[in-house]
């Protein structure tokens, strides 16, 4: 891989480093400062885990949105809408919309019906320990997923910052983000991580409308102008802003867009970082209230994605930004470069070392939100109510999330070194596949079907997960392609890079089949409660 830009980049900024340096340390220690103060007022699982249920439904919006406002979405879609136009596009797309399923479906009957997690959902008309058990493991490896978009732009973005173009200073980078975010969990818990998440969001926001204003200013507030310099110089033409550079070409992309849509769309009401967030406010209208604010906020910000990607194909040539990251997950950063006066310019370093600072302040954000879901699931579904039946207290429970997020951050370091070179947005896509075909059928079933059973749940999770988690693995993502996680074998049989056209059907088929076959005897009663409980909030925690 050619690094002339990457290093071009570095040695722009290395005047600049100590201001540089200076942003990436005030939000670091800001947000540390937050985590520690959070920390003191930190004393039950409910604090821990939902934060007291004291935020309102406007600051669990802001959190929503820095949770799910990702390096996905910040470098990963503008990267790939810079690489390949209108079809890149189609994340932003997909990312949004998928706000309207878990608006409508998800957000609060789940805030009625649970306590702290998805598993206590699941639990409650089943058998706690088999059920638990599975929606611990899903959580976990969803969350692990979605960990190796961020621990990827992590890598990427200090990269260019720093100038470092060896694998061994790109590690250490990934090991950085996973100590602070272990630091931030452990300390903080939902409290801590769920201020760091607003500061982010508002950053983030602020950041890509400077970015949007200015790349919008070059063109006179023409969009058709930007849009038509960014065919030009994409070298593609007009088949740079029609259906079919990255899928459409042959069958197979066909069926490779039209799994990632169903990806998208039904992913998000899956996701366990998210889910979580809905239990930290009072009550169930504050619960919609947030998500309302949430896809304004989030709305907004895909919005001007659009611009970011169209305005770095227009300022950067596509083999630049394939030279400093393959799969283009440096174009905004870059683009921050060009628009500020380019390389050589005091104004484009500082305004690279600002936006850097942002998407830095981001990936830290959303790998805390991801790390307290899992290390939460653990904790609460797998140690409290599985291995300990229940007899754990609350302070034995809050240790066990902690030692988990210790794991869980061991983990995630060694796995987003390996997935350094792979697009955030891609990878992110992987993630909502695999809680699209886990999570999502387990949980409609669990709310709206009074015949499902234990066994019904069993085989949708570890059916819906195992089948996600093998397509990947034997999937072009992994092996076989210069894009891959390992480009030197060859060893994948399915086609397509995402595996949710199979797998998420497959969820929901198995979720029905085994509550069919099953000998036990749905307990309607049971139904009954929850079905009240997740209507009008009676009984709700």
């Amino acid at each position: 891989m050619s690094d002339t830009l990457l290093l071009a980049a570095g040695n722009a900024t290395s005047e600049h480093r100590p201001l540089i340096i200076t942003l990436f340390a005030a939000f670091v220690v800001a947000t540390l400062a937050i985590t520690v103060w959070a920390g003191r007022q930190t004393k039950s699982a409910a604090d821990f885990y939902a934060g007291g249920r004291q935020f309102t439904g406007f600051q669990n919006g802001l959190a929503i949105s820095g949770d799910y406002m990702s390096a996905a979405s910040f470098l990963g879609i503008a990267g790939a809408i810079a690489l390949f136009g209108y079809d890149g596009f189609l994340y932003s797309i997909g990312f949004l919309v998928a706000w309207l399923v878990a608006l409508l479906l998800v957000a609060e009957p789940l805030r009625n019906s649970g306590r702290f997690t998805m598993g206590d959902v699941l639990a409650y008309r089943m058998r706690q320990r088999p059920v638990r058990t599975a929606a611990g493991t899903s959580t976990i490896v969803v969350s692990i997923f979605y960990l190796l978009a961020q621990m990827a732009g992590a890598g990427v973005l200090v990269s260019l910052l720093l100038g470092i173009t060896s694998d061994g200073g790109k590690v250490a980078i990934v090991a950085l983000v996973g100590v602070l975010m272990i630091v931030y969990v452990t300390i903080g818990g939902m409290k801590g991580t769920t201020w760091v998440q607003m500061v982010k969001a508002v950053l983030l926001i602020a950041g890509t409308l400077l970015i949007t204003f200015l790349i919008l200013l070059k063109f006179d507030f023409n969009l058709s102008q930007l849009l038509g310099a960014a065919a030009s110089n994409s070298g593609k033409g007009q088949a740079f802003l029609e259906p079919g550079l990255k899928y459409g070409v042959s069958g197979t992309s066909k069926l490779d867009f039209l799994s990632l849509g169903i990806a998208l769309v039904l992913g998000t009401a899956g996701l366990p970082h998210i889910l979580i967030r809905f239990y930290t406010v009072p009550t169930a209208k504050a619960a919609r209230k947030s998500v309302n604010w949430a896809i304004g906020i989030i709305g907004a910000f895909y919005l001007m994605t659009i611009v970011l990607g169209f305005g770095a194909a227009a300022l950067l040539k596509n083999s630049d930004i394939i030279a400093s990251n393959k799969a283009g997950n440096t174009a905004a950063p870059l683009a921050a470069l060009e628009i500020g006066g380019g390389a050589d310019s005091t104004g484009g370093a500082i305004l690279l070392a600002v936006i850097s600072a942002v998407a830095f302040a981001t990936i830290l954000a959303v790998v805390a939100g991801l790390t307290l879901a899992s290390s939460s699931s653990f904790a609460h579904d797998i140690y409290a109510n599985v291995i300990r039946r229940g007899k754990a207290t609350e302070k034995e429970e809050v240790r066990a999330a902690r030692w988990a997020t210790v794991l869980i951050g061991v983990v995630s370091i060694a796995l987003g070194a390996l997935a350094r070179d792979l697009n955030v947005a891609g990878l992110v896509a992987l993630a909502f596949a695999v809680a699209a075909s886990a999570n999502l059928p387990t949980i409609l079933y669990s709310l709206f079907w009074k015949r499902f059973t234990t066994q019904g749940a069993l085989w949708s999770i570890y059916g819906g997960l195992v089948s996600a988690v093998v397509l990947v693995l034997f999937s072009p993502v992994v092996s076989g392609k210069p894009t891959s996680m390992f480009k030197s074998v060859d060893f994948y049989w399915f086609p397509l890079e995402n595996p949710g056209l199979v797998s998420i059907p497959l969820g929901f088929l198995l979720g029905w089949l085994g509550s069919v076959l099953s000998k036990e005897e749905p307990d309607k009663g049971k139904y009954a409660e929850l079905e009240v409980k997740s209507l009008t909030g009676v009984g709700a925690h």
